[in-house]
């Protein structure tokens, strides 16, 4: 990333993205984040919904995984069940 600036943060937590990098990244009001902070570094990685086709490579995933590992739909049902009980 080429744009540098720098940010405070207010009494109440706040910090403002700099307007240049909200348009370089097209951040608009309502854009959610992951947090990450360690040490002296404070990570920020935007949250995006996945495409449609994003979400069929990653179903086909599942299931080619779930498939090798001898998983049946009976257990996935099980699992699903099992998951909405707790």
């Amino acid at each position: 990333m080429n744009t540098l600036a720098t940010a405070r943060m207010s009494s109440k937590g706040q910090v403002v993205i700099p307007e240049d990098i909200r348009n370089k990244l097209g951040l608009t009001t309502g854009s959610q984040f992951v947090v990450v902070g360690e040490n002296d570094v404070v990570i920020m990685k935007t949250i995006t919904q996945p495409s449609m086709r994003d979400f069929d490579t990653l179903i086909k995933k599942a299931r080619k995984q779930a498939l090798s590992a001898g998983m049946t739909k009976s257990d996935i049902s099980k699992a699903i069940v099992g998951a909405r009980e707790k």
